[in-house]
């Protein structure tokens, strides 16, 4: 067979050879760590027979794959079944049941503007958006992933910044009269489609962003909305949940933060925290690490506070995470006063 000819492919431990080795070694070992000892015997067998492989036999082959994946993400997966059934399955009906309505709605339409927001450094979102209405602010914000609205807060002065956060915490839904100027908004800076009617914004939305605010600026806009409204600004600081608030927290809960976080940034973010809060993690770990944790604490020298909050925030984001995908329950506690 001439080598610039693609082979006969007619069978799979061949075909599969092919494609693993497309891959490159990190992948390939990845895939190999999913099949059954037997699959690596028959592919580990085909690629060691495969002699010459053309450029057009890797071609034919990636080519027959995407059409496969292809036909299988039609059948398998394209049906709003399917979807619900995976998130009842993760998450639980009750949790499922909120979450798959705009996931289905969501794909129903096209990127649009929003999502295109989200694909943008805080800096370049904030510049885009200044110069708006702090209701068309607030209206763009509440779309946000947390995190990244947070940041966007960041470069917005004070004043505005306030404004805005008051209209967050106070955001009953988009009307049509402001959906249609949003969508005007967002259409003339990056030719979007418009954004679906909100069932976000609200105290709790004000909350999750504050949360993810540096503290200076976290308490800063607190004290402001506590001068605007106060019953307001309780409810929201109510809804926050801060890194002392994982006393309360379950200790199967700890357990599995602890398995996730690196020792050196919770030496960290426990320096100055209080002993009950140490406590706490020292009881959900093993003897040992309980003791080199008390240890290294004791050693450690002056930490600069903006380094313990970081620390504090990054296990605080990690502990949402792993409460969004089901795998811990945070507990908050609502009767903390704001300090």
């Amino acid at each position: 067979m001439p080598p610039t000819q693609p082979r006969n492919l007619n069978q799979n431990a061949e075909r599969c050879a092919i494609l693993i080795m497309s891959l490159g070694e990190d992948t390939a070992a990845d895939v190999f760590r999913y099949l059954s000892t037997r699959e690596v015997h028959e592919i580990g067998t085909a690629m060691a027979n495969l002699k010459q492989v053309t450029r057009g036999d890797v071609d034919r082959v990636l080519e027959e794959f995407r059409q496969e994946a292809d036909q299988f993400m039609a059948v398998s997966l394209g049906t709003d079944e399917y979807i619900r059934s995976v998130l009842n399955k993760a998450l639980g009906a009750d949790r499922a049941a909120s979450v798959i309505e705009d996931i289905l709605e969501a794909d129903s339409r096209s990127n649009n503007g929003i999502d295109a927001l989200n694909l943008l450094e805080p800096s370049a979102i904030a510049e885009l958006i200044k110069d708006e209405h702090p209701q068309i602010l607030a209206t763009i914000l509440v779309h946000l992933e947390r995190d990244r609205a947070s940041a966007v807060l960041g470069y917005l002065d004070d004043r505005l910044r306030n404004d805005v956060m008051l209209r967050i915490a106070t955001f009953g839904g988009v009307q049509p009269d402001a959906l249609q100027e949003l969508t005007s908004v967002l259409n003339d800076a990056l030719s979007g489609q418009g954004a679906k009617r909100s069932k976000m914004g609200g105290v709790r939305t004000a909350a999750e962003i504050l949360n993810f605010m540096t503290t200076t600026d976290e308490e800063a806009l607190v004290t402001s909305l506590r001068d605007i409204d106060a019953d307001l600004a309780q409810r929201i600081v109510d809804e926050m949940f801060v890194f002392e608030n994982l006393i309360d927290v379950e200790d199967s809960s700890i357990q599995i933060i602890l398995k996730e976080i690196d020792t050196n940034s919770l030496t960290i973010a426990l320096k100055g925290a209080p002993d009950e809060l140490r406590e706490k993690f020292f009881r959900n770990m093993s003897n040992r690490a309980a003791e080199m944790l008390r240890e290294d604490l004791e050693a450690q020298g002056p930490v600069r506070m903006s380094k313990v909050e970081e620390e504090q925030k990054n296990i605080l984001s990690l502990a949402r995470k792993l409460a969004e995908a089901g795998q811990i329950t945070l507990s908050r506690g609502g009767n903390d006063e704001y300090v």
